[in-house]
């Protein structure tokens, strides 16, 4: 008796047509409230330690708040993203 398996291989990449357009710009941060997502990769901490100074202190940014994924290998979830919509701006650490 002859048996005979089938592979299915499956292409890892991202076959979706994006279109890259540009974000609208704040004019100014003074006042603003900025969100901090960090990815959850070593290291994020220490820089959003020191960018949320900065932000207070030479960009007069009203609030800063700041979030973390639960893992740099997957998506923000869904409720996080929502908490964050109404912020003014937000700036996304990235590492490697």
């Amino acid at each position: 008796m002859l048996t005979t398996t089938s592979t299915t291989l499956v292409n890892p990449c991202d076959e979706r047509a994006l279109s890259a357009t540009a974000a609208p710009r704040l004019p100014t941060l003074a006042g603003k409230t900025v969100a901090l997502l960090d990815i959850s990769k070593a290291g994020g901490s220490v820089f959003f330690d020191r960018l949320e100074r900065i932000l207070v202190e030479k960009y007069a940014a009203a609030r800063v708040v700041r979030a973390m994924k639960p893992t740099f290998a997957k998506p923000a979830p869904e409720a996080m993203l929502e908490q964050l919509r109404s912020v003014d701006a937000m700036i996304e650490a990235l590492a490697d």
